[in-house]
């Protein structure tokens, strides 16, 4: 209850800055509120499509293939599915982090989770394209194999870190 208060007052101060910034002209206040109507659509757009296939995936995959792939035995094709799903991500981490909760929920392995997550902040595919356009394939080859093999060690570790006996709780989700 205490933090719904904490973000009601905070989101009321918020926009009671911007309706002030734009009373007096305030430019940092009106930088701000442009820089925040320019967020809200872009998650206006992304995200319903983003939720549906979410939904759907939640849906129609099976636990028992995301065991397969992402569980526990899966072995390092875990991690190349992993990589694999996360470069065909639209929309970035607005959209990993949701998938990386039904993948939890199915029985992925965290190490699989974070490489997950990882993988989709730096391998997806237009991004990926874009980045070798603009700086060169070899560039971006280097970028790739170097940045891969560390997300996935730094998985392993935290995995190792929290311990097989960890479990998360609904209310920290």
């Amino acid at each position: 209850m205490k933090l719904k208060i904490q973000n009601i007052l905070i989101f009321s101060l918020f926009t009671f800055f911007i309706f002030i910034s734009t009373l007096i002209s305030y430019n940092p206040g009106l930088a701000i509120r442009d820089n925040f109507i320019q967020f809200a659509v872009s998650m206006v757009k992304i995200l319903p499509a983003a939720f549906i296939l979410i939904g759907l995936f939640e849906v129609w995959v099976k636990r028992e293939t995301v065991e397969k792939h992402f569980g526990q035995n899966s072995g390092m094709k875990g991690f190349i599915w992993a990589i694999i799903l996360a470069s065909t991500t639209v929309g970035g981490t607005y959209v990993a982090f949701p998938v990386a909760y039904s993948l939890f929920h199915k029985g992925a392995r965290y190490s699989i989770i974070f490489t997950y997550i990882g993988a989709a902040a730096l391998v997806r595919i237009p991004m990926t394209l874009f980045e070798a356009s603009f700086l060169g394939i070899k560039f971006t080859m280097i970028r790739l194999f170097t940045s891969l093999p560390l997300i996935i060690i730094t998985s392993i570790w935290l995995d190792k870190l929290i311990g097989p006996d960890y479990q998360l709780k609904d209310d920290e989700l």
